[in-house]
């Protein structure tokens, strides 16, 4: 189907058929690209509200990487080309997100305490209330997404140069988990706290994406539970033990990377070996 003939979808709508913010921007942009990918949309629900509801990056944005990251795997057949133009794209979508909303950060743009059940409860409430109309979260979607499909487009489009390494931290963890080429690739733009801006760690936001698409393909139909969710909570705890409870990439690494190199290096002389190392041994 052409470009001229494809449905164009309603953010709102789409938003409230997929119940999390990360599942909505990451079906919207696979239809933008027409490949969906029905078990991995479900599988990122858990990175609504910020990595499992931590607060930290917006859904939309975790949503969007495993989209272009999607799309680089299709558009490029080395490996390598692939993964950086995951990693360009996703720093697109984040420039373009934080003009938008002012924030990439959850707690900060929907003003809620996610780990709060009264907070949460009156989210909720208020959301219901305003309906898709008037709640800030559907109209930023609203208002972001078709600028998130040029910048997607934009950054996907950037020439990559030959002799990229493939070795990031979210594509590490994931392989090791058992992951596809296609899986590590999807993931490789969440590598140095998302596109590399040092925020909240991405080997985290990957382990949980690929923990919950392993549950979604053994519950054909069935989207994994985005509270109090069992498998999410192992990766939590063996993540806090590693670092002291502390979700921010830079702080962890004690640096922010400039480059896709740098990150490279840094994880190739073990940079988060305990890190990569202990999810990829929890059953």
């Amino acid at each position: 189907m052409k470009d001229t003939e494809k449905v164009k979808l309603n953010p709102r709508k789409v938003f409230w058929e997929c119940g999390a913010c990360s599942h909505a921007m990451f079906h919207l942009l696979n239809h933008e690209f027409e490949h969906p990918k029905t078990d991995e949309e479900k599988a990122s629900d858990l990175l609504a509200g910020g990595i499992a509801q931590k607060g930290q990056q917006c859904g939309m944005l975790w949503g969007s990487a495993l989209a272009v990251g999607a799309e680089a795997y299709r558009r490029y057949e080395d490996k390598d080309i692939a993964k950086a133009s995951a990693m360009t794209a996703t720093q697109y979508l984040l420039e373009s997100f934080a003009k938008r909303a002012r924030s990439v950060n959850c707690n900060e743009i929907a003003k809620v305490d996610w780990g709060n059940k009264f907070d949460l409860a009156f989210f909720v409430a208020k959301t219901f209330l305003q309906g898709i109309i008037f709640s800030p979260c559907f109209n930023l979607m609203a208002r972001w997404s078709p600028e998130a499909i040029q910048a997607a487009n934009e950054g996907l489009d950037v020439k990559q140069s030959q002799g990229h390494s493939s070795v990031n931290c979210a594509s590490e963890v994931v392989k090791k988990m058992g992951a596809t080429d296609e899986e590590a690739t999807m993931v490789a733009g969440f590598a140095g706290g998302l596109g590399l801006s040092g925020n909240a760690c991405g080997a985290l936001a990957a382990a949980i994406w690929y923990r919950m698409l392993e549950w979604s393909k053994k519950h054909p139909g069935q989207t994994p539970p985005m509270f109090k969710n069992p498998d999410a909570a192992k990766l939590l705890e063996a993540f806090n033990l590693q670092t002291g409870s502390e979700m921010m990439c830079h702080k962890i690494c004690g640096k922010y990377f400039s480059s896709l190199e740098e990150h490279s290096d840094f994880v190739k002389s073990g940079g988060c070996a305990n890190l990569i190392d202990g999810f990829s041994r929890l059953n």
